[in-house]
């Protein structure tokens, strides 16, 4: 039995997929420990995982609702500046209180995620092996595919590839306070300089959450990077959720996520958009919200729902265009109507469009009668239900948490890479 780490960041949307493999791989007999600020030890309990606390002075319990209660107030730019601010801290907390952490532990192996680059620093500081995991979108850099914080179409071109070039700098700009966070941390430790972002990457193994059919083409990924699809397990945990108020229609599946959740006018116009549809409109909101209760058409409403649940009856899902309710989506063959709001979700809505899977309202553009357009128009035309099935087709192919255990398990025997087997999704093949 080996006992391994996990580095993510403090969000659901990460959290939900790490407590898929960790519980995979507790019940292959391993010990899985998420190591974080002391706000996420009920959530790492809820997972099934272990906890070992970090950050205790500089993030006492509860400052991580009060950063995500202000953080649900901003959108597009201001969003991402806070959303640095915090990350900032985070990457200073886990440089400074992982090492420590992961000896008292024992750790075997880490699997960190790919948008928490300390912990790959702390990693190579102990010489502990790590697995990067890519629980958001993938963010490999390669000169065709935009940024991931912009909605850029994919293109080839000379225009398109300086494009993204820029944008790269303008997000490195951004990232400038966590990268210098890491640098002293490196300096510290006489590890070489990170001035290449793949050298953030684990050189074992990526994991990403990602089918290959949900991504622009690709190049330059190395041999060790997985296209996996989402962390899930086949006996889900169960979410209490009315099943007797479901009338028999066709049902829409409403979800503006965990943190960009509280906008009582989006919901307002999705409820307005989908009243008198042949179809059931279920909001699953995130949270309290009393504004729910009063909404048009009378949706039903919860706080949380079983996703994939839902979405197996699903005709049709209206999202932010977070990772994990696309995925869910495409799974079950379900086009996604995306009114992308910050973060990666622009990227994730390009991709959408990309594959034919769904439609994207920009937030400038959002409005309840330009929803409802977009609602009988994906509705109306098959194109859109070919193409979500044929992202689900590779995700059934990608091998989800299963695979991805069995990866970590082969490097965990030899040590050594495992590498991507063309047309052989599921061949575990360890670099020579």
């Amino acid at each position: 039995m080996a006992h391994l780490g996990i580095i993510s960041p403090p969000v659901s949307g990460h959290l939900h997929p790490f407590g898929a493999l960790g519980r995979t791989l507790i019940k292959r007999g391993h010990r899985v420990t998420l190591f974080q600020m002391p706000d996420i030890e009920s959530k790492a309990r809820a997972e099934g995982l272990n906890f070992y606390v970090l950050g205790q002075s500089s993030h006492p319990l509860g400052s991580l609702a009060k950063d995500l209660t202000h953080l649900t107030q901003l959108k597009a730019l201001p969003a991402l500046r806070f959303t640095v601010q915090l990350i900032e801290r985070t990457t200073e907390m886990i440089c400074r209180d992982l090492p420590d952490a992961l000896s008292k532990a024992g750790v075997d192996l880490l699997l960190v995620d790919q948008t928490e680059p300390a912990g790959a620093v702390v990693a190579n500081h102990l010489k502990i092996p790590f697995v990067t995991v890519c629980n958001a979108m993938a963010i490999n850099r390669e000169s065709t595919v935009p940024p991931i914080f912009t909605g850029w179409a994919y293109s080839s071109s000379f225009c398109a590839r300086i494009r993204n070039e820029l944008g790269y700098k303008v997000w490195d700009f951004m990232m400038r306070p966590i990268a210098r966070v890491l640098k002293r941390y490196a300096k510290q430790w006489q590890l070489p300089c990170y001035q290449d972002h793949e050298a953030y990457y684990s050189t074992l193994a990526q994991l990403s959450q990602q089918p290959a059919a949900f991504d622009f083409p690709r190049q330059k990924l190395p041999a060790c990077f997985h296209y996996l699809g989402p962390f899930r397990e086949n006996a889900s945990k169960e979410i209490g959720f009315p099943w007797a108020k479901l009338d028999g229609r066709p049902v829409i599946y409403a979800s503006l996520g965990t943190l960009q959740n509280r906008t009582p006018l989006l919901l307002r116009w999705i409820a307005e958009a989908c009243e008198g549809l042949p179809a059931q409109l279920v909001i699953s909101h995130g949270g309290d919200l009393a504004v729910a209760t009063t909404l048009p058409g009378s949706p039903l409403v919860v706080s949380y729902a079983p996703q994939q649940a839902l979405l197996a009856k699903g005709k049709l899902a209206i999202s932010h265009a977070g990772l994990n309710t696309v995925l869910d989506s495409m799974s079950q063959g379900v086009p996604v109507v995306a009114v992308p709001l910050t973060y990666e979700q622009p990227a994730i809505a390009a991709r959408l469009r990309w594959t034919g899977a769904g439609h994207v309202i920009p937030l400038a553009r959002f409005s309840a009668s330009v929803l409802r357009q977009a609602i009988q128009r994906v509705l109306g035309t098959e194109s859109y239900y070919t193409s979500a099935r044929r992202v689900a087709d590779s995700i059934r192919q990608a091998g989800g948490v299963e695979h991805a255990a069995d990866i970590i398990e082969e490097i965990m025997r030899t040590g050594k890479p495992v590498v991507h087997v063309e047309g052989e999704p599921h061949a575990l093949t360890a670099a020579r």
